[in-house]
């Protein structure tokens, strides 16, 4: 089945995901042995052999680093076509796990609409490494979406320390300054709020005078070393510093609560605002030209976060692991 535009296809499928998001997350199996494991183990002990020959990799699997916009972790093996329906109903409950309750139904409406009721588009999950492994992890990708954790908890641990992905759009592949329907734009009007709280000096040092990164490879995520656009965070006083914490804190909202808290207090405890830089971008990428930053990146030696909102909104965000966090 084909659709014209993607307004088409909600208008014949209507709010079906919806029905996806909400009341799943008490653990899977109530009652049973499995009940003590977390949602991903459990998914894991239900492979069959065949199931884990085709989908878990090595730990150190060479696209354990890898993220973009639209990828498979596994070309072949889908989500429906490689797992029976218990298995694809606790995948969906992990996945609904790591997002905040009050975002899950338009998470969820984002990632099917993003497959245009096409299986060929459906997501692919895998592991990287064993139960035996401390970064033992479940990854989950598709068509604007790359989620990830470790998967010996259900307790978020700030993405298990690998490269995350999220994006959209609704209907028009470029959207307009208002970016109509798409879950993600709330980030971007909370970073404006932050760019406003800046003196006029430290607004006209964040505008960067050069093009945003590529989004091709590595290049998205990789992390420089030195000649960083934009605004030293160095340079912030205290107040301005909290004001950042608590402004990517927001961003991160429609994240699992444990997950915004462990990449937070990451930031603080290896003070991490000093070795940051704000910029934003006009041009084409302040769409609307309104001075209503579309296009923008947090980004440091150590971590990467580009928001790109032009023509829509694509999403990278990778803080490198400083520490081993224990499992629990």
């Amino acid at each position: 089945m084909s659709f014209r535009s993607r307004r088409q296809f909600l208008q014949v499928t209507g709010l079906s995901a919806a029905t996806l998001a909400a009341s799943r997350i008490p653990a899977f199996g109530s009652g049973s042995a499995a009940s003590s494991d977390s949602l991903p183990m459990q998914l894991y002990k239900s492979l069959s052999d065949e199931q884990r020959e085709k989908i878990c990799l090595p730990a150190n699997h060479r696209q354990r680093g890898f993220v973009s916009n639209w990828w498979y972790i596994h070309k072949d093996y889908r989500i429906n076509n490689t797992f029976n329906a218990d298995q694809r109903e606790l995948i969906q409950t992990i996945f609904d796990s790591m997002h905040n309750p009050e975002f899950r139904e338009k998470v969820n409406r984002q990632v099917e609409i993003d497959q245009y009721n096409d299986e060929d588009n459906a997501p692919a999950v895998g592991f990287f490494g064993t139960p035996d492994d401390d970064d033992f992890e479940f990854l989950y990708t598709g068509h604007h979406v790359t989620r990830r954790c470790n998967a010996h908890t259900d307790m978020g641990q700030g993405f298990g320390g690998g490269p995350i992905f999220y994006g959209h759009f609704l209907d028009e592949f470029v959207e307009t300054s208002e970016h109509v329907g798409n879950p993600y734009w709330y980030q971007g009007k909370i970073f404006n709020t932050f760019v406003q709280t800046l003196s006029a000096e430290q607004q006209a040092q964040g505008l960067a005078g050069v093009r945003p990164r590529s989004e091709r490879g590595e290049a998205v995520i990789s992390k420089r070393q030195a000649n960083w656009p934009g605004l030293a965070c160095a340079d912030l006083d205290d107040a301005g510093k909290q004001r950042l914490l608590k402004t990517m804190g927001d961003m991160l909202a429609m994240f699992r609560a444990d997950d915004v808290t462990a990449t937070i207090d990451e930031m603080k405890q290896r003070n991490l605002v000093d070795q940051l830089y704000v910029s934003w971008y006009d041009g084409k990428y302040d769409v609307g030209q309104d001075k209503v930053w579309d296009t923008f990146t947090i980004e440091g030696p150590d971590m990467v976060w580009y928001f790109r909102g032009q023509p829509h909104i694509h999403c990278y965000f990778h803080l490198k692991k400083g520490r081993e966090i224990a499992t629990g």
